[in-house]
């Protein structure tokens, strides 16, 4: 899958811009604050309907303005798509495939198989369990619409038990028939989603490993750990064993929302005891295995987005990275980095076509 053309019309700080893109590298170089990071980021809006960076739609319209427009051209299986995303204030955004508006976003993901690394991902690390989950989430969904929907679904049903626990505590009140109608759905998508995500990791640790350990040389042993409270029983017995704490604190206390992904090396957290560049080369190794892992399920190369790749790590690092990339076939590439010839130095090393486009 290729994305051949991007045109921004006052989307963050571009006001009218368009790109002809190069199959395999693109290299967006400049200046902090003149826009690289948002070129990178529009091309997430188009792969999953929403900024990587601000989730917030209106502020991702230019200061000033009354709507942003991103549109791709993208050849994928030999076929030309066009995807738009447009937002206007005080309208609903819209994802327009080939002229055609989804009805549900949902409907577009994995449509365009993406992945980004980028400096903002060490919240994975430092943030708490929720960040996590979504990383997990973001992955299947990309190749599983049945995950997507019941994770849809449960997060409903639990934002309705929720309001009807603060409603028993608000009206010293209680209905024991509504409840169980939010537990058996709450069971029923839990359920689904814990043996999908138990599935998944199964899948995925192996491949996280490898990836570890070429960008490592193996020096260090880390570790992906999955945790939730249906490792302990079904969740509607739990749902109904807890009803005490759940009316006492007023939401919902156990079940697939509290799951979480722990991140270790050398059998601790690495939060505690991983250096920055440890840190660093986890989080790169989780990215490419999330590369590697959509591969596998789509069959497509997903388009991978360096977001200032350089920090932290020095030339002869991202050099081994590049050099990953251009040795198993990646498909096509987009870095952004504020010195163009250190960029350029690194790229000419792996004989792939390139463009740099200076902002």
């Amino acid at each position: 899958m290729i994305l051949q053309k991007l045109s921004l019309l006052n989307y963050k700080n571009f006001e009218s811009q368009t790109f002809d893109l190069d199959p395999k590298i693109n290299c967006f170089v400049g200046l902090n604050g003149v826009g690289k990071t948002n070129a990178l980021d529009a091309i997430y809006h188009l792969s999953f309907g929403k900024s990587y960076f601000n989730p917030i739609t209106l502020q991702n319209i230019k200061h000033g303005e009354e709507f942003f427009v991103i549109e791709g051209i993208y050849e994928k299986q030999e076929l030309e798509e066009k995807v738009v995303v447009s937002a206007k204030k005080g309208q609903k955004k819209i994802i327009k495939r080939n002229g055609k508006a989804y009805e549900k976003f949902s409907d577009h993901i994995g449509f365009l198989p993406l992945v980004i690394i980028s400096p903002s991902d060490r919240d994975l690390i430092m943030e708490g369990s929720d960040t996590r989950r979504k990383f997990m989430d973001g992955v299947i969904s990309q190749s599983d619409a049945n995950y997507l929907k019941a994770l849809i679904n449960y997060n409903k049903v639990l934002v309705q038990r929720n309001s009807l626990l603060k409603y028993f505590a608000v009206n010293n009140t209680y209905n024991q028939d509504t409840l169980d109608i939010y537990n058996d759905q709450l069971h029923t998508f839990g359920s689904e989603i814990f043996e999908k995500r138990t599935a998944f990791i199964k899948d995925f640790q192996p491949i996280f490993l490898k990836r570890h350990q070429s960008i490592s040389n193996g020096n260090e042993s880390v570790d992906l750990v999955y945790t939730s409270h249906l490792q302990e029983g079904d969740l509607k017995s739990q749902l109904v064993s807890n009803i005490s704490k759940d009316r006492g604190m007023q939401y919902t206390t156990v079940g697939i929302h509290k799951d979480d992904l722990h991140f270790e090396i050398e059998g601790h957290p690495i939060k505690k005891f991983g250096s920055q560049g440890q840190q660093k080369s986890f989080l790169i190794a989780l990215k490419l295995a999330q590369f590697d892992f959509i591969k596998q399920q789509s069959n497509v190369n997903p388009i991978l987005l360096l977001d200032d790749i350089f920090d932290k790590l020095d030339e002869e690092r991202v050099a081994q990275i590049i050099t990953l990339v251009d040795n198993e076939n990646f498909g096509q590439l987009f870095i952004t980095d504020t010195h163009a010839e250190r960029t350029e130095n690194v790229i000419k090393k792996v004989h792939q076509s390139y463009k740099m486009f200076k902002l």
